[in-house]
């Protein structure tokens, strides 16, 4: 009963942003739990090497060049998706930017761009998928916050705002679509080994022994670590889980 809860097999997972990084490491734990997978990512090459690399090792891969934050891409995606595999039971909205600046020289044009990736994107892929979703008689939708969206962030205020209102996002399509059998759910990483905080350590030569000075773990969280909370919350494991916050951080935000 147990490894049934957490199989995904005949299930199909859209991860957007999920060429690289978190969202490749994701996009091969659904894969490895049984599901098909779209990749959907602005990068052509990059997704191109990691649909390969999945396929390789057996799994059922789709890549998609979209932009998330065009409506009519995004309806490509779903479209490519449902003829690919016929149906669409997994969303993971993973894809986004940051674009740190002191708040006070912080360009509008900036924050809206990353308000648009991280906040606005999520909202139109849900949109997107829903109708699938509903035809089918459930769905999981997983969007990927911040610790940041709980703490304040002076030099990345348009990230912290976007993950914040990511939450708020997760617990109204919560509240909206739990009579539809789909559930929402949010997972909060914390400072994890990507290439996104890579620039983030090249930017703040201190920000290294920061943050493992603060992890009681006292490492860096890798992308495989968001394995578990993401198969978790995409399976009939959590389906009397809706509009929670799952946070990955190695208790980084327990600590004062």
């Amino acid at each position: 009963m147990t490894n049934q809860l957490f199989d995904l097999k005949g299930r199909v997972a859209i991860v957007t942003g999920g060429n690289a990084g978190i969202g490749l490491a994701m996009a091969r734990g659904l894969a490895e739990a049984g599901a098909a997978i779209t990749i959907a990512d602005r990068n052509a090459d990059n997704s191109a090497q990691a649909r390969a690399s999945l396929e390789r090792d057996g799994h059922q891969i789709l890549a998609c060049v979209t932009d998330v934050t065009n409506p009519a891409s995004v309806a490509q995606m779903v479209a490519s998706t449902r003829e690919r595999f016929g149906r669409i039971d997994i969303l993971v909205n993973n894809a986004g930017i940051s674009i740190a600046a002191p708040l006070e020289e912080m360009s509008l044009g900036n924050w809206q761009t990353v308000i648009d990736v991280n906040m606005t994107a999520p909202f139109i892929c849900a949109q997107a998928v829903y109708p699938e979703m509903k035809a089918a008689g459930s769905g999981k939708i997983i969007n990927i916050a911040s610790v940041l969206a709980q703490l304040g962030s002076g030099g990345a205020a348009n990230y912290a705002a976007s993950k914040g209102g990511i939450l708020q996002f997760t617990r109204s399509l919560a509240t909206a679509w739990a009579v539809d059998n789909i559930q929402s759910n949010a997972i909060l990483p914390g400072w994890i080994d990507t290439d996104l905080t890579i620039r983030a350590r090249e930017r703040v030569p201190e920000l290294h022994d920061r943050i493992v000075s603060r992890v009681p773990a006292a490492r860096w969280g890798r992308p495989d670590d968001l394995v578990g909370a993401t198969v978790f919350l995409a399976s009939a494991a959590s389906d009397f889980v809706n509009g929670a916050a799952l946070t990955v951080d190695g208790g980084f935000s327990i600590q004062g």
